[in-house]
């Protein structure tokens, strides 16, 4: 059964150039010229992965993917953003993207960032039902819930799968170019800031409450899950 891809943006050129490049790949390719008419069909029937650009008339891309997560939604977000600044780029994470591609972008690294969160969204579903303990911090699979000394984490659908990565391997100095293969599923190319992005923000929300720091960087090797500073 072939995989359902949604883009929203209201750029017409961009909307033809990915539509013919991902029915190439043998997709199903379903299009939305702005924020409004891409939630109605988000609502309507939900697709596999979605192309959401952020600057949009009417409700932009930031909006339509905060309001998805509100509704409970999962469908991996894979956002569009003209803005190549971090400011922009952690408030697109941060309501709920999954990862995001700055323009101009190649058709290859966007095709291949969707077959990413393809195979994300595969790897979760199969993911089995168990909870993983580390010191004061519970993650549970089954339910996707985060706790730390019982308080709950909102954590991003991307800073879950993040932090699972961690909690399997603790104590372990996992390299960048490890998490970016097992969270993206792309070779790290050395100019993205993303996987500084996201360990920035995983580190704010799981020291929200005042509990000590336990994803540490390990310089010129990568990070690594412990609890001694």
């Amino acid at each position: 059964m072939r995989s359902t891809i949604l883009i929203v943006d209201d750029d017409e050129k961009i909307v033809s150039m990915l539509r013919r490049g991902l029915a190439f790949e043998g997709y199903e390719v379903q299009t939305a010229s702005n924020g409004a008419e891409g939630l109605s069909k988000l609502m309507d029937k939900e697709p596999d992965v979605v192309v959401l650009d952020v600057m949009m008339p009417q409700i932009d891309g930031f909006e339509v993917c905060r309001r998805l997560r509100e509704a409970g939604s999962k469908v991996p977000v894979l956002m569009l953003t003209a803005k190549d600044e971090v400011q922009s780029r952690v408030t697109g994470l941060d309501t709920g993207a999954d990862d995001y591609l700055v323009k101009p972008f190649a058709l290859e690294e966007l095709l291949a960032r969707v077959r990413a969160l393809l195979r994300r969204k595969s790897d979760i579903a199969e993911t089995p039902d168990n909870r993983l303990v580390y010191e004061d911090i519970i993650l549970d699979n089954d339910s996707r819930e985060v706790l730390r000394d019982g308080k709950r984490l909102e954590l991003t659908a991307k800073e879950f799968e993040l932090l699972n990565l961690f909690m399997q391997n603790p104590k372990r100095v996992l390299s960048r170019d490890l998490i970016m293969d097992k969270i993206w599923g792309y070779d790290y190319s050395g100019e993205s800031n993303v996987l500084e992005v996201y360990i920035a923000m995983l580190r704010q929300k799981t020291e929200e409450y005042g509990g000590k720091r336990l994803i540490q960087t390990i310089r010129g090797a990568g990070y690594i899950l412990r609890g001694d500073s």
